[in-house]
């Protein structure tokens, strides 16, 4: 079969190209038959490179896009329990460190109600804080963070710090179809 004219073959894309040059940059042989053919970066047709051993590609990660209602009612429970919003967006500077405390101690009561009410919450590690423990290879790397100097491969042991959190049921209430969850707090005007 004659050999195409080349000045009439479309050019290569750009992703053709950047494909070719990472076979000629990743198989020796190639590039070694390249510069002896004093040819164009392709490769003949009669010997096919040899496959270029590929890396495992990392897990693809799917992400989910989260609608705002769940959080805007949470939050909505933390202010009408606990008045949250009001807590956090008061500037406390000219308030007494006892004017505060007392403030902090009627939202910690509120939070943690809100909180007893819509989760079980749980420990994700159940060893008391303060024990040194071992991860093995293979450990949940999304339910235990390593922290300080970080080296080598698991098993990693160290001291855990703090027993972290998972839920394990949510109980939020029912919203009626056109509840404005944007109004965490109504404005209330006394008549």
């Amino acid at each position: 079969m004659p050999s195409p004219n080349r000045s009439s073959s479309p050019t290569p894309s750009f992703l053709r190209r950047l494909s070719m040059a990472f076979s000629v940059l990743f198989s020796g042989e190639l590039a070694r038959r390249c510069l002896a053919a004093d040819e164009p970066l392709v490769a003949a047709p009669a010997a096919a490179p040899a496959p270029v051993p590929v890396a495992p590609s990392p897990q693809v990660i799917t992400l989910k896009e989260a609608t705002p209602d769940a959080a805007l009612q949470l939050l909505g429970l933390f202010q009408r329990e606990a008045r949250l919003i009001d807590f956090v967006q008061e500037d406390l500077t000219s308030h007494a460190d006892a004017d505060v405390g007392a403030a902090a101690r009627l939202v910690h009561e509120g939070c943690r109600k809100v909180l007893a009410a819509h989760f079980t919450l749980v420990p994700v590690r159940t060893e008391e804080e303060g024990r040194r423990i071992t991860l093995p290879a293979g450990f949940d790397a999304s339910a235990v963070r390593m922290t300080g100097n970080v080296v080598g491969h698991a098993p990693f042991t160290g001291t855990l710090s703090h027993r972290g959190w998972r839920v394990t049921e949510v109980r939020l209430p029912q919203r009626a179809e056109h509840h404005d969850a944007s109004i965490l707090a109504q404005a209330e005007v006394e008549l």
